[in-house]
């Protein structure tokens, strides 16, 4: 665009026909004149200054060894950048160029921006790495040890990958337990803050809705690129992964991918199928364990009360029967006691007779001691005081000792009474319980000796005969034989409601029954006679 016409010089002369700009005009022709030679355009540089004012517009710079471009993107796309610029790295930026007319600057406005090859991400992770390593973000004293068996784990991922299906198939094979999963995007520009949100939405669960509160979080994606990751680390993914109070596992990418956030979370598995083996043991090891220690508890319970017992009947053995130390005490009060109430009895039989002899009758007695105390009385009155005092100290302790023998037979007498009293109560005792025991004793012996009878009549051969047998009796006895039963001329059959009498074959009924005696010998050389 020609701004200018070439004319003669200006010498200062008052009719020059030089054409007069504003400086609005001039700034509006730059501006037109740059955004049509620059409409869209990708500029490779080093992110310089970098600021963020309360506005939420983004002001940076780009910059190489020799020149420097002031770049700015507006709030809106701010917050669409996968990228966020960082001083020093190498980024390439897409956007428009155009003209600042306020300070007479040219500016670029920036929509998107994308790092300029793996070293330039690569350098921008370690920097941020640093940043929240300094902070103590990644501090192992701050890590949580994992529950041993938690009721319900809560799985980070997407629900419509292999991730989930991997993570679930080996929880069931381990240990079934309650999962609970938040779907998040795990690619892209959303991934970061749904992650964000998905960790801190866990830990704000109280338990007391429908959802349950986790005691573990499990935060997955298979592998990938190195910018299919980056979401896992971004800043606000690692805070929040840090700030959780529910243990975290990180099982991001496969054993060889490293994200940030696998230095903030409490542990890190190298694979998803390893984050699930973490999280539960397996049941039938566990069984087999709480066998072997329940086992193990039995055998020392055993074995704790069996060295105790043990030891207690060593000692035991040397210290003898306790009933050989007491049976001579108990031979000796045997002994006594069949002695002791004759002797009682005896001695209170004494006693009483002594005492009946030595008692007056109760008249005599008082008008003996009466009579007695009138001269003891008269006679003191003509004894020296001397010899008064000592009567008066005589006929007190002949007072006292007639009140105690009087005492003496009164009690005496009780407990002969007592002693008596107690002998009728023991023998009444000892009468009820024999006749409680002739009662216990009858129905035992009654019942042994219908059993006897029984038991009697189960083995005599009557019995036998009600089951089908019979009894052959013959003239000499009992025939148990054929042979026998051939050479008798007569015998009874005995069956078992009565007895009838049979021949042998070919013997004529009306034969006469052999006499008893000897029989008659038979003649030199002759047969004996049959009949």
């Amino acid at each position: 665009m020609e701004l200018f016409d070439d004319g003669p010089e200006d010498n200062g002369e008052a009719g020059s026909n030089a054409h007069e700009f504003t400086v609005s005009e001039i700034s509006g022709a730059v501006k037109r004149s740059i955004e049509d030679q620059f409409g869209r355009v990708r500029v490779r540089g080093e992110v310089g200054r970098v600021s963020r004012p309360a506005s939420g517009h983004l002001y940076f710079d780009l910059k190489d060894d020799r020149s420097v471009l002031a770049a700015i993107t507006w709030k809106g796309q701010a917050a669409k950048l996968v990228t966020r610029p960082e001083e020093g790295i190498e980024v390439i930026a897409t956007g428009r160029l155009t003209t600042f007319p306020g300070q007479s600057k040219y500016q670029m406005i920036v929509d998107q921006i994308e790092p300029a090859g793996a070293g330039a991400l690569m350098m921008m992770l370690e920097k941020r790495r640093k940043a929240l390593a300094a902070e103590g973000l990644f501090d192992e004293t701050r890590k949580r040890p994992l529950p041993y068996l938690p009721d319900v784990i809560a799985v980070v991922t997407s629900p419509s990958g292999a991730v989930i299906r991997d993570i679930l198939h080996r929880l069931r094979d381990r240990f079934p337990s309650r999962v609970l999963i938040w779907p998040v995007a795990v690619q892209g520009q959303e991934s970061a803050p749904q992650v964000t949100a998905a960790i801190r939405g866990l830990n704000a669960l109280d338990g007391s809705g429908p959802v349950p509160r986790p005691d573990l979080i499990i935060v997955a994606r298979g592998g990938g690129s190195l910018e299919d990751l980056w979401g896992f680390n971004e800043e606000s993914v690692v805070r929040a992964a840090a700030e959780s109070r529910i243990p975290l596992i990180s099982a991001v990418g496969h054993e060889t991918d490293t994200t940030l956030i696998d230095f903030a979370s409490d542990r890190r598995a190298p694979t998803p199928t390893a984050a699930a083996e973490m999280a539960v043991p397996v049941r039938a090891e566990l069984a087999l364990r709480l066998g072997d220690l329940q086992g193990r508890m039995g055998r020392a319970s055993q074995t704790r009360i069996a060295l105790p017992r043990q030891r207690l009947q060593d000692l035991g053995r040397a210290l003898g029967r306790p009933q050989s130390l007491t049976d001579p005490a108990r031979q000796r009060f045997d002994l006594f006691a069949g002695r002791l109430e004759p002797a009682l009895r005896q001695f209170a039989r004494s006693r009483r007779e002594r005492l009946n002899a030595l008692a007056l009758p109760a008249a005599l007695l008082r008008s003996a001691t009466r009579a007695g105390n009138q001269r003891l009385t008269a006679l003191g009155q003509k004894l020296p005081p001397t010899l008064a005092r000592s009567l008066a100290l005589r006929r007190e302790r002949i007072t006292r000792l007639g009140q105690s023998l009087t005492n003496s037979r009164a009690r005496l007498i009780a407990d002969a009474g007592r002693g008596i009293a107690r002998d009728k109560d023991r023998l009444a005792a000892l009468d009820a319980r024999l006749g409680l025991a002739i009662t216990r004793a009858l129905p035992a012996r009654r019942e042994s000796l219908e059993r006897l009878d029984r038991l009697r009549q189960t083995l005599g051969y009557t019995e036998t005969l009600k089951r089908g047998f019979a009894v052959i009796h013959g003239p000499n006895g009992l025939l148990t034989s054929a042979k026998a039963a051939r050479k008798a001329t007569r015998f009874e059959i005995e069956f078992q409601d009565g007895r009838m009498a049979a021949l042998p074959e070919g013997v004529d009924p009306a034969m006469p029954k052999p006499r008893k005696g000897k029989a008659e010998e038979p003649p030199e050389g002759g047969q004996q006679s049959l009949f």
